[in-house]
């Protein structure tokens, strides 16, 4: 590392375009008519994870890597390698060898489901239906892409179980575990019933769950308006395509799986999903058949209900074909001076229909960061660290694509990766959410305030984290504006909110340790309606309300890649572990809060103990971080000037040589460009001989920076967090009763909460406790 190290800083063809002068360049490519162009593609036609059409993105997306990454290829052998084959272990095992850049597809084989026949009746005394539901969205030619995609992926959940199902009608709210809570204590007895539950609140597979475990025999999930703020047809809003409002037939897909026990492959847990994978049943599907449906038909059950929660008697169908498919994740390597050491950037790529915001804004972003690379290595640019471009698969399903890889490769990530920098949908609203890791809150709100404001002058892109929509009138839900304030106040004192679950970071930082970022527009509460996983998250819709002319693409294009370009060429990691300890003791504050609200007998106060040692650490590595930089970045310019002035004496004595050759007439002199190699091997020859004080600034800069790695590592514990055990950061988890939301220190704060036990809390303090005390003698240099 030592000699990489130095072959980064030395003096060489395309050694001036790093820094800021690279970053300079990165930012002026980006550029909006090749974001939409590129969005048509990818959002032109349905891509459903394992379908012909996401093969043909792999394709694309594989195309793209090599034209801008100049990798040779032929167009008649695509690089496809077969997961747990020698060609896919030696591709990603290889990266931290390579020498220029390199891209290939690698093959999973987990077990998805597709939908079959399905149907939704009210029965009437006699058993016969006085009610069919129409199930499919409905659409016009006014949006092109929806009409022609409208019968292409019918309205079912993924992961969902087949069967039919009977039984009287049960509303539950936002189907959370306190509305079923509050049911129970009412006397509602669940067993046999059909729940009605609106989209919301928490991830919908936990709907399915909490439902099956009180007895119900299926799940019914609509869409209400109520969701959609001041953006309603109560407001005067026209329904899309021909308004902002929500169309009434539009459905939200999506899986139900229990992502907060584990995601990935359902079929394999902690294990990659090759073709001949041995397959178990983890507990991770539910038991129970569901249904996703429309606001026009839950309108029709909620007609029915009697007393605002029971009604009549509802038959549903969701038959499903379950298979192993295959599914593509394209990958792209550019090689760094220090290759033991690699940045992560990715996106997933698979829709549940053409999917223009959900995901392919975000491919499309990616693929203007790509470019941006692409200019740099033009130029003669190589990145200090390397960088690993991903396009994930199966991320709809439950993460399948990034968790099996992470699986997979799971102790080269340990050794290798130092941070994962993801995308999902770059674009569906007019808010910047920034998520991340607090290792990363500095360098997330850095980057971001060096980039313009896409839609509004004097401002930055992160001031667009106040932005709000400008679509506003009279009525409004109170208690969805009451949760998206929750949502705001979940952020840490930088503005940036921590990660539970729900996108391809989670392997990378709730397995591994890996610290990441997440970001995006996200759709505000006056915003035109985002209408997440249906066929109305359209090219059309993203052109006319998501995104006109495309420069919130862009602006998220140049942050995340500027956040790599960061994390790959700085000579100290850009961690920020104070600003992390500190957050921590927020962490414990909640948690204390929670143990005096519920008159908790526990003692925390040996855990904070620990954390202010920690804090204390964490500024002498500050410090050290700080002479260890300016110490090496003082002995390369003292290098540099030495290097100026030898070249100046020689060229000098070379110009003074050749005059006098040239009167007496006897010699040739040695042409320019040859004497300039020649300077150039002499450069790197003192390089290669470095100095005793070069070497030890290296050493300190290494030491530094492997601290900085084991900072977020350490977080990591080898048994898990109780009950979901794949699960393993003790620092922040998804919620086991949130799916997405990000819940901190989850093994005391769901001892006190759920569990109601002190002494489990206690138990998961002292596990904790253990874990900091490590890390205090760990970032100790």
């Amino acid at each position: 590392m030592l000699d990489a190290l130095m072959r980064g800083h030395a003096p060489k063809k395309g050694s001036s375009l790093r820094g800021k002068k690279a970053e300079q360049l990165f930012l002026s490519v980006p550029d909006t008519d090749s974001a939409i162009a590129a969005s048509r593609v990818y959002a032109g036609k349905p891509h459903m994870a394992g379908s012909e059409g996401d093969f043909n993105t792999s394709k694309y997306f594989l195309a793209h890597l090599q034209e801008e990454l100049q990798i040779g290829h032929s167009s008649c052998n695509i690089p496809l390698y077969s997961a747990g084959s020698h060609e896919s272990r030696e591709a990603t095992l290889s990266i931290s060898s390579l020498d220029k850049p390199k891209a290939w597809i690698d093959v999973y084989y987990p077990i998805l489901n597709s939908p079959l026949d399905r149907s939704l009746e009210i029965l009437g005394d006699d058993g016969n239906p006085v009610w069919s539901a129409e199930l499919e969205e409905v659409a016009d030619e006014t949006d092109p892409y929806a009409f022609k995609s409208a019968n292409a992926v019918p309205t079912w959940h993924g992961i969902s179980r087949g069967g039919q199902a009977e039984g009287k009608l049960i509303y539950a709210h936002y189907g959370r575990q306190k509305d079923f809570d509050a049911l129970v204590e009412a006397g509602v007895d669940f067993s046999g019933k059909i729940v009605l539950a609106r989209y919301g609140g928490i991830f919908r597979g936990l709907k399915i769950k909490r439902a099956q475990e009180l007895g119900a025999a299926a799940v019914l999930v609509y869409s209400d308006p109520r969701d959609d703020g001041t953006v309603t047809v109560e407001n005067g809003y026209v329904p899309y395509p021909h308004g902002p409002a929500r169309n009434p037939t539009s459905v939200q897909r999506g899986s139900v799986q229990f992502l907060s026990l584990y995601p990935g492959d359902p079929s394999t847990p902690g294990y990659p999903s090759y073709e001949n994978s041995t397959r178990i049943d983890g507990g991770s599907k539910p038991t129970i058949p569901s249904l996703p449906i429309s606001w026009a038909n839950a309108e029709v059950l909620l007609r029915h209900l009697e007393d605002g929660h029971e009604g009549p008697t509802v038959r549903l169908v969701n038959n499903v074909d379950e298979k192993v498919t295959p599914i593509w994740n394209v990958m792209g390597v550019i090689p760094g001076h220090v290759k033991s050491e690699v940045v992560v950037i990715g996106a997933h790529r698979d829709a549940w229909v053409t999917g223009a915001s959900d995901p392919s804004s975000g491919t499309v972003s990616l693929s203007e960061v790509v470019r941006g690379f692409g200019a740099l290595l033009k130029e003669g640019w190589s990145p200090l660290r390397t960088i690993l471009i991903t396009s994930w698969d199966g991320e709809e399903f439950g993460l399948v694509g990034s968790t099996e890889w992470g699986e997979d490769f799971s102790e080269w990530i340990k050794n290798h990766v130092v941070a994962y920098v993801n995308m999902d949908t770059s674009v569906s609203g007019s808010r910047l959410k920034a998520a991340g890791s607090p290792l990363l809150s500095h360098l997330l709100r850095e980057t971001a305030e060096q980039i313009p404001h896409p839609t509004s002058e004097d401002r930055s892109l992160w001031d667009a984290r106040g932005d709000s929509g400008t679509l506003f009138g009279e009525h409004i839900n109170a208690e969805i504006v009451a949760m998206h304030e929750d949502e705001l106040w979940a952020a840490d004192s930088i503005g940036v909110s921590p990660l539970g679950s729900g996108s391809d970071y989670t392997v990378f930082l709730q397995y591994h340790g890996v610290p990441s970022t997440d970001g995006g527009f996200t759709s505000t509460l006056h915003d035109p309606v985002y209408h997440y996983h249906s066929i109305f998250d359209s090219q059309y819709w993203q052109e006319l309300y998501g995104d006109p002319g495309f420069s919130r693409h862009i602006a998220i294009a140049k942050h995340t890649g500027l956040q790599v370009l960061r994390l790959s060429g700085d000579i100290i990691l850009p961690f920020n572990t104070t600003h992390y300890s500190i957050e921590l003791e927020s962490y414990l504050d909640k948690v204390v809060s929670i143990a005096v609200a519920g008159s908790y007998d526990v003692d925390l106060s040996p855990l904070r103990k620990s954390l202010h040692a920690l804090q204390s650490a964490s500024l002498e590595l500050d410090s050290a971080k700080a002479k260890a930089e300016r110490r090496l970045r003082k002995i390369l310019k003292r290098l540099k000037k030495r290097h100026t002035i030898c070249h100046k004496i020689r060229r000098k004595i070379h110009e003074a040589s050749c005059k006098f050759k040239k009167v007496f007439g006897k010699y040739k002199c040695e042409p320019k460009d040859k004497h300039e190699d020649t300077e150039r091997e002499h450069s790197h020859n003192s390089f290669r001989q470095p100095s005793k004080h070069l070497l030890k600034a290296i050493q300190r800069v290494q030491a530094v920076n492997k601290r900085l790695i084991a900072f977020e590592r350490s977080f990591i514990s080898k048994d898990g967090i109780k009950d979901r055990e794949w699960y393993k950061h003790l620092g922040v988890a998804p919620g086991k009763w949130l799916g997405y939301g990000a819940t901190t220190f989850p093994g005391i704060t769901e001892a006190l909460t759920m569990d109601k036990n002190a002494t489990t809390a206690a138990y998961e303090a002292g596990r904790l406790k253990v874990l900091i005390d490590d890390l205090v003698e760990t970032i100790r240099l």
